[in-house]
């Protein structure tokens, strides 16, 4: 059986990525050398080849491949592979990195198989990461970065990380990190944690998180709490999940009560996205569980005043859930509350619990629905 991410320490990542490269290398040459042409059979990354199995908890990649073979049509655009892939092993082996926009510069010194643009560096990228997460790899490892760091932390969490010229074990302790919070950064394979708390609550909006860090609410709460800035970041959900299967806490999640809350942003933390499918069995959280706003909390905390018409575009997308995500379908609960959501014409925001008091949410909202997490949505 492969051995994945979470079974390997760093070091041990970066042997086996420059054996994977190594490996394509030497597989190339040999057919070159035996007067074949050379190829390499990538997974296909579309709708059409994702699956979906609740015991995994995550959209998983099928078993489509397709073939790049080294012809006059393709000789551009396999030069590129190879010449990503290279520039991959180099930077394993200067334990360097480069952003998705610099991967792209890169290029402009490789002469005819430069890219012309980002949009055709990406795509080459995310085939050569299909190839790697076969083998147990994502993306970070072969040292390519995001430009967008992941989201802000804060609670009774110890963040171990290490200081990138000595290798010094570096603590951060973000309890005591005053009115501001720990910034997850742009890979986290290094880093290993140390808590005593009950859960981790991932919350949509950047201001519900300041308010809720502003008043300590972790401290109350026994939590970890981590903002995720809509829809989160790879760093921020491979940092939950890193997190969250380290220490076995439960993730809950705290999101506006509508079809992107529900869609886009929930979804994607818990399950991953259909295009992400070679992916997402290293960044989704199974664990994830949706604690709210819920349709029904609308009628129950008293927010029908409060809230504002689905657009015809929410309504869409509600629809397309229902009849085409795999994941709802898959949970009566989902389908009963988005077709509840749709019945009531309407979509609630975290910060409609503000009609009772700034600090509602943490006074009573949050205390009451966290008194019952059997009941959260799956």
């Amino acid at each position: 059986m492969t051995e994945t991410l979470e079974d390997m320490e760093p070091g041990d990542l970066d042997v086996r990525t420059l054996e994977l490269i190594e490996t394509l290398a030497r597989q190339i040459r040999d057919r070159i050398e035996k007067g074949e042409l050379p190829e390499i059979r990538l997974p296909v990354r579309s709708l059409s080849n994702v699956t979906y199995d609740a015991a995994e908890g995550y959209f998983g990649l099928g078993a489509a491949r397709k073939t790049r073979t080294l012809t006059v049509n393709t000789a551009k655009s396999f030069a590129q592979t190879l010449r990503m892939m290279a520039t991959s092993y180099g930077m394993v082996e200067k334990d360097d990195f480069a952003t998705k926009r610099e991967a792209y510069y890169i290029s402009k010194n490789w002469g005819d198989c430069r890219f012309d643009e980002q949009a055709e560096s990406d795509a080459i990228m995310d085939d050569i990461e299909a190839l790697a997460s076969i083998h147990g790899l994502s993306r970070e490892q072969l040292r390519f970065y995001p430009e967008a760091h992941g989201g802000s932390v804060a609670g009774r969490l110890t963040v171990i990380d290490r200081n990138a010229g000595t290798g010094e074990e570096i603590e951060i302790d973000c309890t005591r990190l005053g009115s501001g919070a720990y910034s997850i950064p742009h890979s986290v394979e290094q880093l290993s944690f140390r808590t005593d708390a009950r859960f981790i609550l991932a919350i949509e909006t950047g201001g519900m998180f300041q308010r809720l860090n502003k008043h300590r609410f972790w401290e109350s709460a026994d939590c970890i709490i981590v903002e995720m800035g809509g829809v989160p970041t790879r760093a921020t959900r491979r940092f939950i999940r890193r997190l969250s299967d380290q220490q076995d806490l439960p993730v809950y999640c705290f999101v506006d009560c509508d079809p992107y809350g529900f869609t886009n942003i929930y979804r994607t933390l818990k399950v991953g996205s259909g295009n992400a499918a070679h992916i997402n069995r290293f960044f989704c959280v199974p664990r994830a569980r949706f604690l709210g706003v819920t349709p029904q909390d609308i009628t129950d905390f008293g927010l029908d005043d409060a809230t504002h018409p689905l657009s015809k575009g929410d309504v869409k997308r509600a629809r397309d859930a229902l009849h085409n995500d795999p994941f709802i379908r898959q949970h009566p609960q989902w389908v009963a509350a988005i077709e509840q959501l749709v019945g009531m014409g309407v979509r609630a925001e975290q910060q409609a619990l503000a009609k009772w008091g700034l600090n509602y949410v943490i006074e009573e909202y949050l205390p009451e629905k966290l008194s019952n997490p059997d009941a959260f949505l799956p």
